[in-house]
């Protein structure tokens, strides 16, 4: 079976590579993906795959059954949304939605997943259970299109016993992949304050309830709770991003807004940041007479990768691939919405070099000139159909 999978892997190159031009070049927004849901649904319909589409709004659900379906179930996942930015590439599969860009690699998960299906639907004579593909929208933005496809049923049904998902690391060789067991990826929370003072004239600042010195001390305050407040074992970080108010050098403003965001990778430890953060704001408003409207919406739990699972996988990928082209991951302080699914069930989050000699193709996600070595579509998409295949024999 695995010389197989190698073998559909490299004969199925061409077309997949194709495919992920195409989603490259046409990106769209979370929760917009509609163009990309309709071109991955054709796509299954040419493989012969049965799905559904319409599942938390843009989202898709496919199932490959092999022999005796009801003998074991997992489920793999591919994200389909791209970022607001603005590619820099020149190549001919660049945006062509102005400022959208497939700058975190959904658009090669998604390719991958497609490939992955291909060979999968090629070989279920040669294996017995039921595979469940998840194309999901929105990653990249709060709620999470994973919660939202959770709660539209499509881990029903039949139920996984166990998740898989790959992500693209451009600081990781082509052929290499790496496995983390444990905790892997921290929570990821937005803060959203709004100070609101008195407004007037900066040549009267008696006058005045100023929301930017307020801010000021706001923001010196809050990074206490990372530096005297955190246990220095738990991972924490507590960052701001965006600092608005005012229109003039001589007007003092009615209000600033800040917003920022919070991770860590400790639930309990969470909750009382949250608190702080609140407590904190509050506290120094109130006493400079301002007051304080705080927003922390909750966001992606923390990351946890089972580590039987990904302990097998681990070794499944060494026996695929090399031992030596297996590697261990370190932790990660960026969120991400797959850690939904493994609230519900056993999962294994695992990373594919993308970069070339760690010469080419180094951009880091999330930057305007991210790209990948294509070869890593063969790493990708025959890893998930031989993680799937190996996970459907182990209960």
């Amino acid at each position: 079976m695995q010389t197989t999978i190698k073998q559909l892997a490299h004969q199925f190159f061409s077309e997949i590579q194709a495919i992920r031009h195409h989603i490259h070049a046409h990106p769209e927004l979370s929760f917009q993906e509609y163009e990309t849901a309709q071109f991955i649904s054709n796509k299954l319909n040419e493989f012969g795959i049965e799905h559904k589409t319409g599942v938390a709004g843009t989202g898709i659900v496919a199932l490959i059954k092999g022999k005796n379906p009801d003998h074991n179930c997992i489920a793999l996942r591919a994200d389909m949304d791209a970022l607001p930015i603005l590619e820099a590439n020149d190549c001919s599969y660049a945006s062509k939605n102005k400022g959208v860009m497939h700058a975190c690699g959904h658009d090669v998960h998604s390719a991958c997943l497609l490939g992955a299906a291909k060979i999968l639907h090629a070989t279920k004579d040669n294996w017995e259970g039921t595979i469940k593909l998840l194309f999901q929208p929105g990653e990249e933005k709060h709620p999470g299109g994973a919660s939202l496809m959770i709660a539209d049923k499509a881990l029903e049904n039949p139920k996984p016993n166990a998740i898989y998902a790959l992500h693209v690391y451009p600081h990781l060789p082509l052929g290499f992949v790496g496995f983390k067991s444990g905790q892997y990826m921290a929570s990821a929370d937005e803060i959203y304050i709004t100070i609101k003072g008195k407004g007037g004239h900066a040549a009267l600042p008696h006058q005045t309830i100023d929301p930017i010195s307020i801010a000021a001390q706001v923001l010196v305050a809050l990074q206490q709770i990372v530096s005297r407040k955190a246990n220095p074992l738990i991972p924490s970080v507590l960052s701001f991003g965006k600092i608005e108010g005012g229109f003039a050098t001589n007007v003092i403003p009615e209000e600033v807004k800040i917003l920022g965001t919070f991770r860590t990778m400790d639930e309990t430890w969470r909750s009382e940041a949250h608190r702080l953060i609140k407590e904190i704001t509050e506290g120094i408003c109130q006493s400079y007479g301002a007051k304080a409207a705080i927003e922390i919406p909750k966001g992606y739990p923390s990351l946890y990768n089972d580590p039987i699972l990904t302990e097998q996988a681990s070794a499944w990928a060494a026996d695929f691939l090399g031992k030596e082209q297996v590697v261990t991951l370190d932790k990660r302080m960026a969120g991400e919405d797959f850690s939904f699914y493994t609230q519900h069930m056993p999962g294994c989050f695992f990373r594919i070099g993308t970069n070339t000699n760690n010469e080419k193709f180094t951009a880091p996600v999330h930057n305007d000139r991210f790209d990948i070595d294509e070869q890593a579509l063969v790493i990708g998409m025959s890893m998930m159909a031989w993680i799937a295949i190996n996970a459907l024999n182990t209960k």
